[in-house]
């Protein structure tokens, strides 16, 4: 089978075997059920006799299956040893989970929200999450790796052809889950290389909230999710509750850099505490950068 990954078809075989294996088995049991139904039913045998043993049936009947795991295993071992020798030389992506959304680093500090690998060249993603466990599928390649809070797993993979695959998050992680989503754009070597060394020069604010995450819960255009829109937010009048108490704020800049660093101290009326704090995710350059296009809605 042509897979759009090196190993897909590997898998797709492993799937194929235990499948028409299954299907087989289904068919055969059925079948010899039935006939024993018909052939042995009370009317033809009012009187059945008493089996005691068959040294040739019970033969069968450990032997068979036992290949048959084995072959299965094999199968399975081809495949997972394979998905696991991961090539030191391959495109190293640091791939950062958060609810909800994916960023994705290069060697040369280059950050995007959908993956870019060059076609034919095996990619190594280094799998790390900001807050809690998910888990990075891409169905196309047959890859799905968790990826979990204080830890760095580690898959790769090498695509086949140019095209766009989709990610998904394969671990339920709130309530957003199903909105995680992302692509891998496979694209030839040339094209890609041309694309890495773009210099995108600093990080500017709206950028920097679609890398970060932050319009995964908040909307620019007014429209209700998760945390508040960030449309017309400097200068609103809001009402939070600050260590318990209700009190009504006018957001300015010291609001939003709080809200940012510790966003449980003040909670917005109507809003959940799910935000977790970003002073750990973001350099000092982005928060002013973010600040000032806040300032600006």
């Amino acid at each position: 089978m042509n897979g759009a990954s090196s190993y897909s078809g590997l898998v797709d075989k492993a799937f194929v075997f235990i499948l028409g294996t299954s299907v087989l088995l289904l068919i055969g049991v059925t079948g010899v059920m039935i006939y024993f139904l018909v052939r042995y039913r009370r009317s033809k045998n009012p009187h059945p006799a008493q089996i005691a043993d068959n040294a040739t049936l019970e033969t069968l009947w450990t032997v068979l299956p036992t290949i048959l795991v084995m072959v299965m295993f094999y199968y399975g071992w081809a495949g997972f040893k394979v998905m696991r020798d991961i090539p030191e030389d391959g495109l190293q992506v640091t791939v950062r989970a958060q609810m909800w959304s994916w960023v994705f680093e290069y060697e040369n500090g280059k950050q995007a929200t959908e993956l870019y690998v060059p076609t034919g060249k095996p990619v190594v993603v280094n799998l790390e999450s900001n807050d809690v466990i998910h888990s990075f599928f891409v169905p196309a390649f047959r890859l799905k790796e968790d990826c979990v809070p204080g830890r760095t797993n580690r898959a790769w993979f090498q695509t086949n052809r140019d095209g766009d695959f989709n990610i998904f998050c394969a671990e339920y992680c709130g309530e957003r889950h199903s909105a995680m989503l992302s692509l891998v754009k496979s694209i030839p070597e040339k094209e890609f290389n041309e694309w890495l060394g773009v210099d995108t020069g600093p990080p500017e604010g709206e950028r920097l909230l679609t890398l970060k995450g932050c319009i995964a819960c908040h909307s620019l255009d007014g429209s209700k999710v998760i945390g508040p829109t960030f449309q017309g937010l400097f200068g609103r009048e809001e009402v939070v509750t600050t260590d318990g108490v209700k009190r009504t704020i006018t957001v300015d800049e010291e609001y939003l850099r709080r809200s940012i660093l510790e966003p449980a101290a003040d909670i917005v009326e109507g809003y959940e505490p799910l935000m977790p704090a970003q002073g750990n995710l973001l350099t000092d350059a982005e928060l002013e950068a973010i600040i000032e296009y806040l300032m600006e809605q």
